[in-house]
């Protein structure tokens, strides 16, 4: 376990709020910005971690109201290529140092950032099963690194135009069963402990007030405006998770 200043304290409770709000449906991919957030005054071992139990649980919540509107049929080409990323994942994750994790961490926040800003993928063309298989492989890989697998996954599932009940429902499902094939390899490479659990249930209020924030966020301030302030966040993020890898 890391020492927690009074920073570091401070950091972790905002991501926490933040995965709260990205769990209220105001805005699907900004749970990414969390692990990059706390990995600025944490390893990002340490980050990833902390967080899987505590979206597990959120995911258990989110699952009573969502089963049954899901498309099974997206789901059953996702999910085993999402098992390919896992793995994938595992090995990289395994296989790296923290300045390793860093630099690998800071890359995929700042690619996802620059596509948030300027579009520079035009998601129309990810329709075919061919593309589903990529992507979903692509958010197993990245929900394990950094649990920010929601830009790949929405790739895919943006452009088949799916009611939307059912596409928020298809993501419900999708990220419940990543998560949960999340725990076995995090296990084994030794991230979670009793200790870090019990940090992890007395977060829940957090998320519960960060889901809270959410409704009123989306009340309030407009979406666009929102999204543009957490891409320009992700793009800080990156760059200082590159040059604290390189340089530090």
């Amino acid at each position: 376990m890391p020492d927690i200043d009074i920073l570091t304290l401070l950091v972790i409770v905002l991501a926490v709020l933040i995965t709260g709000i990205s769990k209220s449906g105001f805005a699907g991919a900004i749970g990414g910005i969390t692990v990059p957030l706390m990995s600025l005054v944490v390893s990002p071992a340490f980050a990833v971690a902390l967080l899987l139990p505590i979206l597990i649980i959120a995911d258990v919540l989110s699952l009573r109201q969502w089963w049954g509107q899901h498309s099974r049929a997206h789901l059953m080409l996702l999910l085993p290529a999402a098992v390919v990323g896992i793995v994938l994942g595992y090995i990289s994750f395994g296989s790296l140092d923290e300045a390793g994790l860093r630099l690998l961490l800071g890359i995929i926040t700042l690619l996802f950032a620059l596509n948030m800003l300027f579009k520079v993928i035009n998601q129309s063309h990810f329709t075919s099963s061919a593309a589903g298989r990529v992507l979903g492989a692509l958010s197993g890989f990245t929900s394990f690194i950094a649990h920010a697998g929601g830009p790949p996954l929405n790739m895919y599932l943006l452009p088949q135009q799916l009611p939307k009940q059912q596409y928020l429902a298809t993501a419900v499902v999708f990220f419940a069963a990543v998560n949960l094939l999340k725990l076995p390899p995090y296990i084994l490479l030794g991230q979670l402990n009793t200790a870090l659990l019990g940090y992890a249930l007395l977060s829940l209020p957090l998320v519960w007030l960060g889901v809270k924030l959410g409704i009123i966020l989306q009340r309030k301030m407009p979406e666009k405006l929102f999204y543009h302030l957490i891409s320009i966040s992700m793009l800080l993020l990156g760059l200082r998770l590159i040059y604290q890898a390189v340089w530090h």
